[in-house]
């Protein structure tokens, strides 16, 4: 049994605790007192800086003034939702339509453009929450309503078959475009296409603007924020050679992000979400004739990706570029571009896919 007067007595009397417990308070309060004090700056700082790194949406009308151009059209999607598009080159040409990827816009293809409207009639259009485009349903962003948005806009235009080339996000979407609607593409070209999951050290190898935008917390965070620096670093590092970012390019890139419902848009689809990926099951059933483009200094998507498309589409020719990086419609205009058309008369045309031009 207990003796309750032994355990009565052995309990410490109020007064023993707080001389013993006293000394503990006044050494520990000065240091909790710094700490806090400490994290106050900090925060306060912090919540300083990304007040005055915030930045509003910039007003469509406002951005039409700047980048559209005389060939600029739009789609009415209706509830305001509009697709911007340009439509150049003869109306009874054999037909290119170009796709971007994440982030660009159209005004990535206009040295290709420059070097098809004459013989071609070339298409290219901002893909929802990007350019002068606006936003269908960011909850449902990705690679389907990305394939949809290329069929209205194809189908508006009375484009029955076409060439079908895009870049990075865009070559995702041109890929499964080609195998939803097999029978409206005559020619697939997939430029440093996106598709394949990221793989060990592949995924920690990403420009590191890309690698931010990976976690919930850091796009909630930079939604709202000028990313004009952040922009900057990744273009030098989908660029081989860094000296081709111009501050009018990180302009036009930064501009157009701020665009209503875009940094949202731009937000879901870093997240992963809606992508649809590359197997070889998948893809062994393009039937299009198919030239696959790399960027061999590519660090946005590995050259190893371009060499699985080439080898899991049945017949796909591939050209693997030396010093260029992710951008070769960009990096090397007139290298990429000849090999389009050789690819589109030895391939496309000699097979009768696509009747040449008279």
């Amino acid at each position: 049994m207990f003796d309750l007067k032994t355990v009565f007595d052995s309990t410490p009397s109020p007064q023993l605790i707080a001389r013993t417990s006293a000394p503990d308070r006044k050494k520990f309060t000065p240091m909790f007192r710094i700490l806090l004090t400490i994290i106050a700056t900090l925060s306060i700082i912090l919540a300083a800086g990304w007040l005055a790194l915030r930045r509003s949406d910039i007003p469509f009308e406002q951005l039409d003034s700047i980048y559209t151009s005389s060939g600029s059209r739009f789609l009415d999607l209706g509830g305001e939702v509009r697709i911007h598009f340009r439509d150049a080159g003869p109306r009874d040409a054999p037909v290119i339509v170009l796709v971007h990827g994440f982030s660009a816009s159209l005004h990535t293809w206009e040295p290709w453009v420059d070097g098809l409207k004459k013989d071609y009639r070339v298409i290219t259009l901002d893909l929802p929450g990007h350019g002068l485009s606006g936003c269908i349903d960011n909850d449902a962003i990705g690679t389907t309503q990305f394939v949809e948005t290329i069929d209205r806009v194809t189908r508006a235009l009375d484009v029955d078959r076409f060439v079908l080339a895009g870049n990075s996000m865009g070559g995702g979407a041109a890929w499964n475009y080609a195998l939803t609607y097999p029978e409206r593409v005559s020619g697939l070209v997939l430029i440093d296409a996106a598709g394949w999951p990221p793989e060990g050290e592949q995924a920690q190898a990403r420009p590191l603007a890309f690698r931010l935008l990976d976690y919930k917390l850091t796009r909630q965070v930079m939604a709202g924020l000028d990313l004009s620096a952040l922009i900057r670093s990744g273009l030098r590092d989908s660029f081989a050679d860094p000296a081709l970012v111009t501050d009018e390019m990180v302009d036009r890139y930064s501009a157009l992000s701020r665009a209503p419902c875009h940094r949202e848009a731009m937000a879901v689809l870093s997240s992963g979400e809606g992508r649809v990926p590359a197997t070889q099951e998948r893809l062994a059933a393009i039937t299009a004739p198919t030239l696959v483009m790399h960027g061999e200094e590519d660090r946005v998507i590995p050259v190893a990706h371009g060499v699985k498309f080439s080898e899991a589409i049945r017949g796909a020719d591939l050209k693997i570029y030396q010093g260029v990086g992710h951008l070769p419609q960009e990096e090397i205009p007139e290298v990429s571009l000849n090999d389009l058309r050789a690819f589109i008369t030895d391939r496309v045309i000699a097979e009768r896919v696509l009747e040449p031009v008279e």
